[in-house]
């Protein structure tokens, strides 16, 4: 049964859930540990002190002295590809500008990976953009794309490529999954094991160099090659600036942010035609009006419309969350977040990662500034599908010093982890982590990304992108977006509480 905004004021006003759930802090939190007190946390620290558990998160960053990936003791890493370094199967070098990416189980224990390029605008832009092999373009002109990465069971066992010397040890490979598209940013994975590349850009026929439009979302199947000839997009699901996508296993809907400013995105959600059902290749099948897409609109616990996600200034706080038709989903003469006025639909800056899991979704808006009503350096909400309802899970404040070890800021990739909580890939100004995140609000430093693309005088790191575990939950794999990095992390994972 659907939830009415009377439903919810009326659920509000028994629980107070439109307010801020019980112990919820009353600032934000920057430092990795930092938790506002309150009579709970209080309350949690005096019985923490007559039952001690182990400390959040793995211990101090220990400094690589191979200048690349910081992390704690008894952790370890592998880099798995690298542009400029290994090589496609057909000869080509890795392509450049790693970012989001997802597992899934191969053969003999091997771990597949689609790892997306976001790489905008033609390809004389670019001087390793991915290659243009037979029957898996979209569009010639176009840089961007994806790679399938098959990492065998014993290599990394093996130490990866310092193993390489045993010829008992198999080689990673790597191939295209598509290629001639524009700024594949985030995505996602499906239950039915394929990949959702996403464009992040609105660039039409003409624009910038294209042939063709963008910003759609496209499927890549990592184990059939034969599935991902003759590239095309999925336009029932919007033209815009796509970030990433999940899809709700049981309800069928698929949900999606948008990257995008002036004004800010939105997190639409589409809902599938009578009879439809998923399954590989299905999407592709669809027509570009086939099912419903519609945008978000939250309201208060009073019933009051939320113009925009940063006015939330307490962890816990909830929304409930209409939905509103899209007019013109494929954009053909104004932007989609350009087709509501004021007070039809919630707006946020900076809408990026998803991942799906405990019947809902999690959705990260990486900072809010002067286009926001209020500031903040991250956010991570959850989506709880069958209730509707809207919660703030993680709030970081304005970080006024990112050239310093230590304050997290701009999440933008996440996954969950196996192990309690979130992995958060940092995507702001200064240096860059790895992180954890748990549901009270708490974060913890995993990993700093040490390759200085800058000076001494004037360090510059890229972002971590693509944050996801291998199937068995044993590796971490990560990117550093620039110049193209993806890394295997392994260690001592344990249950974070």
């Amino acid at each position: 049964m659907p939830l009415t905004r009377r439903d919810f004021v009326q659920r509000s006003a028994i629980t107070g859930a439109g307010v801020a759930l019980a112990g919820a802090v009353d600032v934000l939190a920057t430092a990795p540990g930092a938790l506002a007190s309150s009579p709970a946390s209080v309350d949690a620290a005096d019985a923490q002190s007559r039952h001690p558990e182990p400390a959040l998160g793995y211990g101090p960053l220990i400094d690589d002295p191979d200048g690349l990936l910081a992390l704690p003791a008894g952790f370890s890493y592998q880099v798995v590809t690298r542009t400029g370094v290994t090589s496609l199967e057909t000869g080509e070098t890795t392509p450049s500008n790693h970012d989001g990416t997802a597992t899934f189980a191969g053969e003999r224990g091997s771990v597949l990976l689609v790892n997306n390029h976001e790489l905008k605008g033609p390809r004389a832009n670019w001087p390793r953009p991915v290659p243009l092999t037979a029957d898996l373009v979209y569009d010639p002109a176009a840089a961007g794309g994806c790679t399938v990465v098959e990492v065998p069971k014993n290599w990394l066992a093996a130490g990866g490529a310092k193993g390489r010397g045993n010829g008992k040890v198999d080689p990673v490979t790597e191939w295209v999954g598509i290629a001639g598209t524009s700024q594949n940013c985030a995505g996602g994975s499906t239950p039915w094991g394929t990949w959702l590349t996403c464009e992040e850009t609105e660039d039409k026929a003409g624009a910038n160099g294209m042939t063709k439009d963008h910003g759609y979302v496209f499927e890549v199947d990592p184990y059939d090659r034969r599935a991902n000839r003759n590239p095309q997009p999925i336009k029932a699901l919007g033209r815009y600036a796509h970030e990433a996508v999940v899809v709700d296993p049981q309800r069928g809907h698929l949900y999606l942010t948008e990257d995008a400013d002036t004004p800010n995105g939105l997190l639409y959600r589409w809902t599938p035609p009578a009879g439809f059902h998923h399954g590989r290749g299905k999407l592709d099948t669809l027509s570009e009006t086939a099912g419903v897409l519609q945008a978000f609109r939250c309201f208060d616990s009073a019933g009051q419309f939320v113009d925009d996600l940063s006015r939330a200034t307490k962890i816990g706080t909830v929304y409930g969350v209409d939905w509103v038709d899209v007019p013109d989903r494929d954009a053909k003469t104004t932007s989609v977040r350009k087709q509501f006025t004021a007070g039809q639909v919630t707006r946020a800056r900076k809408l990026e990662g998803m991942w799906w899991a405990d019947g809902g979704t999690y959705i990260v808006s990486s900072y809010a500034r002067d286009e926001s009503p209020v500031h903040h350096d991250g956010a991570v909400w959850f989506y709880n599908a069958s209730r509707r309802t809207l919660t703030l899970k993680v709030l970081l404040g304005v970080n006024t010093t990112p050239s310093v070890d230590g304050p997290l800021d701009s999440p933008d990739n996440i996954t969950v982890s196996p192990y309690g909580g979130l992995i958060v890939a940092e995507d702001g100004n200064g240096i860059q982590h790895l992180f954890g995140a748990q549901d009270d609000g708490r974060t913890y430093p995993l990993a700093r990304n040490e390759l200085n693309l800058g000076t001494e005088s004037a360090p510059d790191y890229s972002e971590f992108t693509g944050v996801t575990f291998s199937p068995d939950g044993d590796t971490l794999f990560a990117n550093i977006q620039t110049p193209g990095i993806m890394l295997a992390i392994s260690g001592p994972w344990r249950r974070q509480k």
